[in-house]
């Protein structure tokens, strides 16, 4: 399978498609899901294109994986929570729906489930979360 250049995440890091900015280094990128599963559930993506961990290269996953593991220690900051769920799809039989290696940061909290999936959030509520993970990344 080839790498679409005209996917979402690849719409969103040419500024064709806005989006909630967390963290941003040379090679990667940390913005907010718009449909969150938990209050700040969070992706990061690599710059360069790539479609999953499958052919990602050892950079692309190195990079990646450092800036997964900065994010989501702040994002447990940021929330108080109590852990961190990190999820990656890859292929469609894998649950994998945007074809853009990326990896999800869930703060999460004793007792408390993920929501459902595919229900869109408020983007003011967003805004404020992107905003919390980022003061904490200071």
């Amino acid at each position: 399978m080839t790498y679409d250049p005209e996917n979402i995440f690849a719409k969103i890091l040419k500024g064709e498609i806005p989006s909630f900015k967390v963290y941003e280094d040379d090679e990667t990128y940390c913005f907010m899901d718009i449909m969150p599963r938990s209050d700040g559930h969070c992706l990061v993506i690599p710059k360069a294109p790539c479609r999953n961990i499958l052919d990602a290269t050892e950079t692309q996953l190195n990079a990646t994986i450092t800036t997964a593991q900065k994010v989501a220690r702040a994002a447990k900051v940021a929330f108080d929570a109590d852990g961190i769920t990190l999820q990656q799809y890859s292929e469609a039989a894998g649950g994998q729906e945007v074809f853009h290696l990326h990896f999800h940061i869930h703060p999460r909290h004793d007792g408390v489930p993920m929501r459902a999936p595919g229900t869109m959030g408020d983007m003011e509520v967003i805004k404020g979360h992107a905003a919390a993970i980022a003061a904490a990344l200071d």
